[in-house]
């Protein structure tokens, strides 16, 4: 009896009836599987029908070759942008109506009903190894689909951002292939996170954003229409943010954007920043040797291994910063007004110099504090 039921699966595998059937389950059951153009459904269904019901009536059992129409079932799915339970809900219908047709044709040729339950049984456990199939080549594909367009997200990310040190061109098709526009400004945005998981994480908390991000010279960057807030960014990252601007600004400011990203990390500095509030520091930065020359001018008598001389120069920073307050001074220091003071006077005794000279216009006080800064560094 069990040959009866092989015989009926070798008609249903070159029957274009039962390819009718299960394309019409496919599509009544699934909205998206039938906005596929029905030749296209056909097709795979056909040669998954005719491959699988072989396959099943071998005595061999079904090999890995066997499935492969499966699998590239899934594939395709995913290319084609078909979300995989709606897949599931066509593949589902389709096996219901295989089954359907090959107990009706059972019956009407006598085979018994316990043998029928047993045959029915195997090609069960078949069909969801087939279905196993579908998923693994859906999957499969979504993987590469993923791989693929964060390849192409990245190249055009360098592309406009350092152009591989060249002035390469960014043609319109690839722009709109990562949703940029030439009409539009965009933040350029520079961390100092070269963890590709990091990295990840960090685009799926700015993702509701939009823009494009990427790895450029081996530390996540990115174009971002609007800013993010700064929850977004933990407190383990950097992350500095330059003014928006159209395409063709960019490069200049990714570049500005790197000497700021250097000296905040230099500062200590975590979370994210705006290049503009990080000016000033980044200008000063780029020119160690008039910093080095200026400290050495200003601080020369000091001794930058001493312990007090550098209690010295920070608390004559500090003082710069508050605006020459003692009262704001002291309290960003923690210490009495008067320590401020003798620590102040003690500076200018061993150097000569005192920061409450009273010519000091807004130029000197800045050669003062840059003084100061590159000193405390140094030492």
């Amino acid at each position: 009896m069990k040959a009866q039921f092989s015989d009926v699966v070798r008609a249903m595998a070159t029957d274009p009836d039962v390819i009718e059937a299960v394309v019409e389950a496919a599509r009544n059951d699934s909205t998206d599987v039938a906005s596929l153009p029905i030749a296209e459904n056909r097709r795979h269904i056909a040669v998954m029908v005719a491959a699988g019901l072989a396959a099943f009536d071998d005595s061999d059992g079904p090999g890995v070759e066997d499935f492969a129409a499966a699998a590239r079932l899934g594939t395709d799915r995913a290319a084609q942008g078909i979300p995989l339970t709606e897949l599931l809900k066509g593949v589902h219908a389709g096996r219901s109506r295989v089954i359907a047709i090959a107990v009706e044709r059972s019956r009407a040729i006598g085979v018994p009903s316990d043998v029928l339950l047993d045959v029915l049984l195997d090609f069960e456990r078949y069909a969801g190894a087939l279905e196993r199939h579908v998923v693994s080549g859906y999957h499969t594909a979504e993987l590469q689909l993923a791989r693929t367009k964060r390849d192409i997200r990245t190249q055009v990310l360098r592309k406009l951002l350092i152009g591989e040190g060249q002035q390469i061109e960014v043609s319109d098709d690839e722009l709109s292939r990562v949703n940029l526009s030439r009409r539009r400004s965009y933040f350029c945005l520079r961390s100092d996170v070269a963890d590709p998981v990091q990295s990840e994480a960090i685009e799926r908390r700015l993702a509701d954003a939009g823009g494009v991000f990427g790895l450029v010279e081996g530390k996540l960057a990115g174009l971002i229409p609007r800013l993010p807030g700064k929850k977004l960014i933990t407190a383990d990252e950097l992350v500095v943010a330059a003014p928006a601007a159209p395409l063709r600004e960019i490069p200049a400011l990714y570049a500005t954007a790197g000497n700021a990203l250097a000296t905040a990390r230099a500062s200590g500095r975590h979370g994210l920043h705006q290049l503009a509030d990080l000016a000033v520091e980044t200008a000063l930065a780029t020119q160690p040797d008039l910093a080095a020359i200026l400290a050495r001018d200003l601080l020369g008598a000091l001794d930058p291994g001493d312990a007090f001389h550098q209690q010295l120069v920070r608390t004559a920073k500090a003082y710069l910063d508050a605006d020459r307050r003692l009262d704001r001074t002291a309290a960003a220091l923690h210490l009495h007004p008067n320590t401020v003071r003798y620590r102040l006077s003690r500076l200018t005794a061993l150097t000569g110099w005192s920061p409450d000279t009273t010519s000091s216009g807004t130029l000197q006080t800045m050669r003062n504090w840059w003084a100061l800064h590159t000193w405390l560094a140094a030492s």
